[in-house]
């Protein structure tokens, strides 16, 4: 494979721009070491006035911002070539800074919440802290879940404590899990691991799908009492936080702090379990594609449409991409083809030890980079699409919000990624007559509908099970987990999809299950991008500005209320059955033209 100094310098993102060279870095980190303690000037003097707050704040947002940029330019440098110990050092070191930084100002919130009530009313209407109100709100808005300065410092010190349940997870199962090798139909010899486990269940073969299916499982069956073990430490952990810090229970503690109801993630399960007949259709209309008198688990993922052999270049996946964002109009379009073509956004190719996948990243003061493997097929041209999609959110949001309001929460980050493959996916049916190419791309999308809107619906309520079964002081054993998780995959996959044996275990391999209520953000995120995107391809220039503004708007005030300014209401059960009907409305144009 090419090595890391032979990709052409045009192909590299620009991290130049964040430091000239490592020592620019090294000489940044050691001030920075050396500044944190000026932070600590304003401790126990957070009541005498707002002035003093507003220094603090103006103090920490300076310190954050340099911090950021010293952790983005180590993390790049590091996923770069994973095996540069120079990198991986710049990368601990960082962490470490962040890990002292999250420690040095721990006493912050407790002791704004110490301030008396009629008191920080009052530094709340000067005009010292008009700039921070919606911040500082929503710090107050913490108050009954906020424990003193002794017992914060204490929770942030258990953070690395608390991280060795997940640590020992990934441990084991990216480092420690070897899953052996099939043969395929000349006896070859295929390796199985996480990267290949995908690539096998969408080969043409069933013999290699099955295989691989079954082999892959096996060792997280050998495994499941301690992994069960470990998944149990976890969610206790997460009802330790949340009967600490006197939530209700941890689904509130999960979403309090963007200010979520519960009732949203409730009625997310609650809407797509009343409309899963249309995902038992799709499934059916898949067995009579494959021509299969039986459908397994093994055979929901290759594509039953066959797959037109087009190779794209990069340049000609970004071509595709700039034309398919014209909806969005010049501004969009301008800073997207600038950012690719002359500020070098994309690390474009794969090199020897590079990180696997795509990420977009940056911080404040940084273009929004993105981390590709780009390998010429429809595959990557929508991985460009997305990842540009997470890039220009955070282009818009850094440009139009301050330091403290830019960063848009989890709850909102799928949307644009999502919006930009919808776009894309239009463009490419639009643009084409060739009727296999467009049943590909029609087949194609709803996998990935259904993937993301129903599976982790799926999951989210194994989360809701996993987490309710702990507060109500039941264990968590594998044979608890294995069976309520085939239950869940026989109501979602219906009558028609044989329910293998080893899918009981697929619990054990999912590390979402370590994040505390994060998977139904892709449901929702999904539904959310597909309402607006269908707002905006009607071509209606408010509807256009609505999102435009949607993406300008980071974190500057709840993602609930975000949305609704966008056009999109996520407490109602509309932008989930709006997205269902969607897919049904894809479904129903793959079978005119393939019937």
């Amino acid at each position: 494979m090419i090595k890391r100094n032979e990709i052409k310098n045009e192909d590299k993102w620009s991290v130049e721009s964040i430091f000239k060279n490592d020592q620019e870095w090294q000489d940044e980190i050691k001030k920075l070491e050396k500044d944190l303690e000026v932070i600590l000037k304003f401790k126990g003097k957070l009541d005498s006035s707002s002035k003093i707050i507003k220094e603090l704040l103006e103090t920490d947002i300076s310190f954050s911002k340099r911090l950021d940029k010293i952790y983005l330019y180590a993390h790049m440098k590091n996923d770069e070539d994973l095996k540069n110990d120079v990198y991986k050092s710049f990368y601990d070191n960082a962490m470490n800074l962040y890990t002292k930084y999250m420690e040095t100002t721990s006493w912050i919130i407790p002791e704004l919440l110490k301030i008396e009530n009629d008191k920080i009313k009052k530094f709340l209407k000067s005009d010292d802290l008009k700039p921070y109100d919606f911040y500082l709100t929503k710090i107050l808005r913490q108050k009954e879940h906020i424990l003193n300065e002794n017992e914060e410092k204490i929770l942030s010190m258990l953070a690395n404590v608390f991280s060795t349940t997940y640590d020992s997870f990934k441990s084991i199962n990216d480092c420690d899990f070897k899953f052996g090798y099939i043969l395929d139909g000349s006896n070859n010899k295929l390796n199985i691991t996480h990267g290949t486990y995908y690539l096998y269940l969408i080969n043409k073969d069933r013999n290699i799908r099955k295989n691989a299916f079954c082999q892959y499982h096996k060792k997280y069956e050998e495994y499941t009492t301690t992994i069960a073990s470990l998944l149990y430490g976890k969610i206790k952990e997460h009802v330790f936080e949340a009967k600490v810090r006197n939530f209700k229970d941890t689904l509130s503690a999960a979403l309090f702090s963007n200010n979520i109801d519960t009732a949203v993630y409730m009625n997310l399960i609650k809407t797509v379990k009343e409309n899963i007949s249309i995902l038992h259709e799709f499934i059916d209309y898949r067995k009579k594609k494959m021509k299969l008198e039986e459908l397994h688990l093994y055979d929901m993922y290759v594509p039953f449409i066959e797959t037109p052999d087009i190779k794209y270049s990069f340049d000609e996946a970004k071509k595709l991409l700039f034309d398919a964002v014209k909806p969005l109009g010049n501004e969009y379009s301008t800073i997207l083809q600038n950012g690719i073509e002359k500020e070098k956004w994309v690390d474009k190719y794969e090199n020897e030890n590079k990180r696997s996948g795509a990420y977009s990243t940056g911080c404040y003061d940084s273009y929004p980079y993105i981390l590709m493997n780009y390998n010429n097929t429809l595959n990557s041209v929508r991985t460009l699409a997305h990842e540009a999609g997470h890039s220009m959110h955070s282009y818009l949001s850094n440009k139009n919000q301050d330091f403290l309001y830019a960063k848009y929460p989890i709850f909102l980050a799928e949307v644009a990624s999502t919006f930009n493959e919808e776009l894309l996916n239009n463009y490419l049916i639009n643009t084409t007559d060739n009727k296999k190419q467009i049943a590909y791309l029609l087949n194609s999308r709803l996998d990935e509908i259904r993937t993301t809107l129903f599976r982790q619906t799926m999951f989210a309520e194994f989360e809701l099970f996993i987490h309710q079964s702990v507060e109500n002081n039941i264990p968590l054993n594998y044979k608890l987990l294995n069976d309520e998780y085939i239950k869940l995959n026989k109501f979602y996959f219906g009558n028609e999809v044989i329910i293998d044996d080893e899918i009981a275990v697929e619990w054990a391999r999912i590390p979402h299950f370590y994040y505390n209520y994060y998977v139904y953000q892709y449901a929702t995120g999904i539904s959310a991008a597909i309402s607006l995107y269908k707002n905006v391809i009607n071509e209606s220039n408010n509807n256009k500005d609505q999102y435009i503004n949607f993406l300008k708007s980071g974190g500057s005030e709840y993602p609930l209320d975000i949305l609704n300014k966008a056009g999109v209401d996520m407490t109602a059960s509309k932008p989930v059955s709006d997205a269902i009907n969607y897919f049904k409305d894809l479904l129903y144009k793959l079978i005119e033209i393939e019937d």
